[in-house]
């Protein structure tokens, strides 16, 4: 394959043509009497479609510009509440056990709706998708900003959750329907970018709002923003992909509920059960999710026979697919595991206060994202292999380093060993968000979107579950054996550095099994 030409071929000299396009699967039509698909489509040719060409249309350009905007804004509203946490429990006279529930009710939304998505954009397409996700986003930010009790904000968060998971799906969905696939690394950066900032800058941008405005300003300065992105895509977006009718299973909508719902409880929950403090024992909602998992993807199995699946698993076929995502979930719940380890031993150990912490954390976030495209435009001229694999060694040797640290460690260390960790990162994301989306056939971009969402967030779950669990219990040990309380949490956290170095040397030998998509596999017609 040859080199990307500039970005100027896809972005400054967008061509107006083609208003709305027919991207992605053509719908296919049933037989009535069996349901079965006869691969038939029901589409006609749309005359005002563009030619292949290595420009985008302007309308394509718009719609990624905007979901891309629009994403970036319900990422960055999500890590907000680690700063904002502490003065909401003061004012609304609550315990830490339950503030906590306005970050758990968030994850057990996006974890529970994410598996539904790829239903819902093959079923609503592109514009009925956007203004649904930044309706429930705004009037969720709008309920939260006016929340007169614990209960009604939290409330609020699950109305933000339902919308935030639908953005994610959305977006990759639409960039593997509107993009070429030599160029779908360049523009998977940009989404890198997206979620790799917006983290970064949200506990900044909580902490910056905080102090003039209290908690209920750091909702008050992005629902205008929401607002206008929901206006916006009023006017602008239009379908850009292909609809298909499908029915909507209440058993597989309860089966996710109950499944991807109950894992990521208990998995939440097993870092309180260490230490005791858990209401309910992780063993339950684990028992419960595996039941549930495993009764959904039954229940897939058969409905994908007459294309009528909620998540459509035929997607674990391709092998390209699942060798990304395996080493995407190991990467995920190694990253997220030192995510939250790394602010609590700088603030307890190292002394370090949280506006310090954020700042120090910051450069790293920025670094990833803005790498991104970058590694994108490599992405397109190298396959996915000799990224990630070098990648996933230099966030294995970042670990390392991270074991040798101390209550005497200089925080310029700790920065050195963060910047590492985030540019080994941003080498192996946005290879494998591409490589695994690139490995399917068009039609199943939208459930290849929602399993890659679902991933993330069990492994999320999983990989903070599992390293908090580690610092608590070897902390626990340290401080019976005598050592004071610095001492044992660093103790505790070096423990933790050692199994992310680990789990990331196995991400990089799955990464030898990654291989380049050709350009026109999964390509989608323009």
């Amino acid at each position: 394959m040859d080199a990307a030409p500039p970005t100027r071929s896809l972005i400054a000299d967008a061509s107006p043509v083609a208003a709305t396009p027919t991207t992605g699967s053509p719908p296919r039509s049933k037989d009535r009497s069996t349901g079965r698909s006869t691969g038939r489509s029901t589409a006609q040719p749309d005359p005002g479609s563009a030619p292949a060409s290595d420009r985008l249309p302007r309308t394509h350009f718009t719609a990624i510009a905007l979901l891309l905007a629009s994403t970036f804004v319900v990422i960055l509203n999500e890590t907000t509440m680690s700063v904002a946490l502490p003065p909401i429990m003061a004012d609304l006279h609550v315990t830490a056990a339950t503030g906590q529930w306005l970050t758990t009710v968030f994850m057990l939304t996006m974890a529970v709706t994410i598996p539904t998505t790829g239903f819902l954009l093959q079923r609503f397409g592109t514009r009925v998708s956007y203004l649904l996700a930044m309706s429930l986003f705004s009037a969720g930010t709008l309920l939260a900003l006016l929340a007169p009790s614990f209960g009604v904000l939290v409330g609020a968060r699950v109305v933000q959750a339902l919308g935030t998971a639908i953005m994610m799906p959305l977006l990759m969905t639409t960039v593997m329907n509107l993009v070429p696939p030599r160029h779908r690394g360049r523009v998977m950066g940009n989404v890198s970018l997206v979620i790799s900032a917006a983290p970064a800058l949200g506990p900044t941008l909580s902490g910056a709002v905080l102090g003039p405005l209290g908690w209920r300003g750091v909702f008050g300065v992005v629902l205008p923003i929401a607002v206008a992105a929901l206006i916006v895509g009023a006017v602008l977006v239009r379908d850009v992909s292909v609809r298909e009718r499908q029915r909507l299973d209440a058993v597989s909508i309860a089966l996710a509920v109950a499944g991807f719902g109950g894992l990521v409880y208990g998995l939440s929950s097993l870092g309180e059960a260490v230490d005791g403090t858990t209401p309910v024992p992780p063993a339950a909602p684990l028992a419960l999710g595996v039941a549930g998992v495993a009764l959904f993807a039954w229940r897939q199995v058969r409905l994908q026979r007459h294309d009528d699946a909620l998540l459509d698993l035929r997607v674990f076929a391709s092998r390209g697919f699942s060798t990304s995502l395996a080493a995407l979930a190991v990467s995920m719940l190694a990253m997220f595991g030192s995510f939250i380890v790394l602010p609590l031993v700088l603030q307890r150990a190292l002394g370090l206060d949280p506006l310090v912490t954020g700042l120090l954390v910051l450069p790293g976030g920025l670094v990833m994202g803005l790498l991104g495209p970058v590694v994108g435009t490599l992405y397109d001229r190298v396959g996915p292999r000799p990224l990630v694999a070098p990648g996933a060694a230099l966030v294995a040797a970042a670990f390392a380093a991270l074991t040798t640290i101390s209550p005497t460690t200089a925080w310029g260390f700790v920065l050195a060993a963060h910047m590492l960790l985030s540019l080994g990162l941003a080498l192996v994301f946005t290879p494998l968000f591409t490589s695994a989306l690139g490995s399917l056939p068009p039609r199943l971009y939208s459930h290849g979107s929602a399993a890659l969402g679902t991933v993330q967030q069990l492994a999320g779950a999983a990989g903070t579950a599992t390293f908090v669990a580690l610092l608590t219990a070897r902390s626990a040990s340290l401080g019976a054996g005598g050592a004071d309380a610095p001492h044992a949490l660093t103790g505790g956290a070096s423990l933790t550095f050692v199994v992310g170095a680990a789990v990331m040397l196995g991400a990089a030998l799955l990464a030898l099994g990654l291989r380049r998509v050709p350009a026109a596999e999964g390509a989608a017609p323009h």
